[in-house]
């Protein structure tokens, strides 16, 4: 979940995953996923900036491969909607992740070949409702407020924030050069990928 200190979310895409194993650039697919979400302004809920690393372990085994978590926790303002806030929850989870060498155009890159899984959870805030609880004739209107006035600008932006939580999916499918069914036209990524999985190996 979000930060412990946020209550009442509605989850709007509960379980989201990515799964790759073969030869990629771990540093290289970690700071591609850094800057896509700072460019699409996602934020650390407490000083709002890129500091969204919550936390991050590691465990290496006898051969050296290494078990890797890490937990990142996301916060957006959307435009135009000062009562509503989206968060994001994205899970690591590498294994058996080991040093390799792959040869592009004559130069050697040093990379990484094991698996890692990512789950992507999104949620949404009311925070008019938070203030509701403090008033008591406001408390007692909460429900007809977000049923009624506040009805289909909710359901926007839950569509929104879903389209969001693909579109970051579909970046992180593209950038593993993974199979993706779209209902449109794709342009060339901005990221570049470095990873190589082995049936496009001479890609």
């Amino acid at each position: 979940m979000p930060h412990k200190k946020v209550k009442a979310l509605e989850p709007v895409v509960k379980y989201m995953r990515v799964k790759y194993k073969d030869i990629f650039d771990m540093k290289g697919f970690y700071d591609a996923l850094h800057e896509y979400l700072k460019e699409h302004e996602w934020m650390d809920v407490e000083d709002k900036l890129d500091h969204w690393e919550t936390y991050y372990g590691e465990r290496i085994d006898q051969s050296g491969a290494k078990e890797i978590w890490i937990q990142w926790r996301l916060f957006k303002e959307p435009r135009d909607a000062p009562f509503l806030n989206y968060y994001l929850d994205i899970d690591f989870h590498c294994l058996g992740l080991t040093s390799t060498e792959v040869v592009r155009e004559g130069a050697k890159w040093k990379v990484n070949k094991g698996e890692v899984e990512l789950v992507i959870k999104s949620f949404l805030e009311k925070k008019y409702e938070s203030e509701f609880e403090g008033n008591f004739f406001l408390k007692e209107i909460k429900t007809i407020f977000s049923n009624r006035i506040y009805h289909t600008e909710i359901e926007q932006r839950k569509k929104q924030l879903y389209q969001e939580t693909y579109a970051f999916q579909n970046f992180i499918k593209q950038w593993f050069k993974l199979k993706r069914y779209l209902p449109y036209e794709e342009i060339k990524g901005f990221f570049p990928s470095y990873a190589w999985p082995s049936h496009m190996k001479q890609q």
